[in-house]
């Protein structure tokens, strides 16, 4: 499932346990992502689900949410 991946790969980047990671968390000001952590998640991202992410799109991701959403819509 994809939320499952996409909280996996949050908890790596952002040291952050799962169970802290919810569909409505966003990513700077509730898990503590900076800009460099934005353009890491964005990388593991595309390599575990296949895809690419514009920057126009990176910059629309906001919540753990948005994420699932885009990727989803990419399959």
């Amino acid at each position: 499932m994809t939320i499952e991946k996409v909280k996996a790969i949050l908890a790596d980047q952002l040291e952050v346990s799962e169970e802290e990671i919810k569909p409505e968390s966003v990513l700077i000001d509730d898990l503590g992502a900076d800009s460099l952590d934005v353009v890491e998640i964005v990388m593991s991202l595309e390599d575990e689900f296949g895809i690419e992410i514009a920057d126009e799109e990176t910059a629309k991701i906001k919540t753990v949410q948005d994420i699932v959403t885009f990727v989803d819509s990419q399959k």
